[in-house]
């Protein structure tokens, strides 16, 4: 298991081009961006090495924190995965190759893909504070044209990016990740309903061509959630007092809250129970609400069933439940 927090190499290289930034106009143009991508405008609005700066420090630590929990469910349903080569779509700054390089030491090749020059150049420019990033491969052009032409590799990632193109398009890019993908296709968005719909339509259409999910789900039939529920998740991670400066925040952490699905080419040997919202600790009973092999289900564990209920008492939103109880 990977910590949320960024890697030491990471924070350097971010805490040494915070020397001479005027913490106020990298706050401004955050808030600027933040409300583009919230927008839908995407990553229009980061034209310049300062903003692309700007957008690293404000929004790198959270994405950062989805992608490493997103990876550490993988590597706990499918232990003997051991990727050497990584394809990161619509990659920014380089989030998620960061936390692959830290999930799977297996890896030797990272190819990233972004239309984004600003990006590409923090990119290159934070690769080079670590060993294994700063061979990296960085090509820099439209997503769809670009994956045409990349090669097949192991995993594929696709992180906070299908929320960026239309409608029209996404099914369309998910064949092509997914004809490009050896082994793996992990797809993480943000945690909003309209997040989970883009990961719910893309995991479906991927199954109709012969995918297997790995995680978060414990099967390959339709999600069981009627709305308004929606399947999220959420990951705790600390903010640096510059993190907090840029967010005009004042609490010490934050709570990222998303959505993702990891398709493979085969069925995982296991796909275990998954819990869906943070159980409920009574003095009498744990009540967990769980997704199941069988569909959605309300487990309570007794505390007269004491191995069990001490089992229960240890579930978190989001863990993966081998016995259900």
């Amino acid at each position: 298991m990977i910590p949320p927090d960024l890697p030491t190499e990471l924070k350097s290289a971010l805490d040494a081009r915070l020397h001479g930034l005027s913490r106020s106009d990298a706050a401004g143009r955050s808030a600027i961006i933040s409300k583009t991508y919230r927008d839908g405008g995407g990553s229009g609005a980061i034209a310049s090495e300062a903003d692309a700066l700007a957008y690293a420090l404000a929004r790198m630590p959270a994405t950062y924190a989805a992608v490493t929990a997103s990876l550490n469910a993988l590597a706990e349903i499918t232990p003997d995965f051991a990727p050497t080569s990584l394809l990161d779509v619509g990659a920014g700054p380089g989030t998620a190759s960061w936390a692959a390089a830290e999930a799977f030491s297996s890896l030797t090749a990272f190819t990233l893909l972004d239309a984004n020059s600003a990006l590409r150049a923090l990119a290159l420019d934070l690769g080079g504070a670590s060993t294994r990033l700063r061979s990296m491969t960085y090509q820099q052009g439209e997503a769809r044209a670009e994956l045409a032409r990349a090669e097949a590799v192991d995993l594929v990632v696709a992180s906070y990016m299908i929320g960026e193109i239309s409608e029209s398009e996404r099914k369309a890019l998910a064949e092509l990740m997914w004809s490009k993908t050896r082994d793996t296709l992990l797809v993480v968005e943000p945690g909003t309903p309209a997040g989970y719909a883009r990961i719910v339509a893309l995991r479906a259409h991927l199954i109709a061509a012969g995918a297997h999910v790995a995680a978060p789900c414990p099967h390959d039939g339709p999600c069981p959630l009627d709305a308004p529920d929606w399947c999220h998740f959420t990951q705790r991670l600390p903010r640096s007092q510059a993190h907090r400066q840029l967010k005009s925040a004042e609490l010490a952490y934050e709570d990222e809250r998303f959505a993702y699905v990891a398709l493979t080419r085969a069925p995982a040997a296991r796909r275990p129970a998954r819990v869906l919202a943070q159980p409920v600790v009574s003095k009498v009973e744990v009540t967990a609400k769980l997704c199941t092999p069988e569909g959605l289900a309300i487990t309570k564990v007794p505390r007269r069933a004491k191995a069990d209920f001490a089992r229960a008492r240890r579930w978190r939103w989001g863990d993966a439940v081998v016995d259900e109880g």
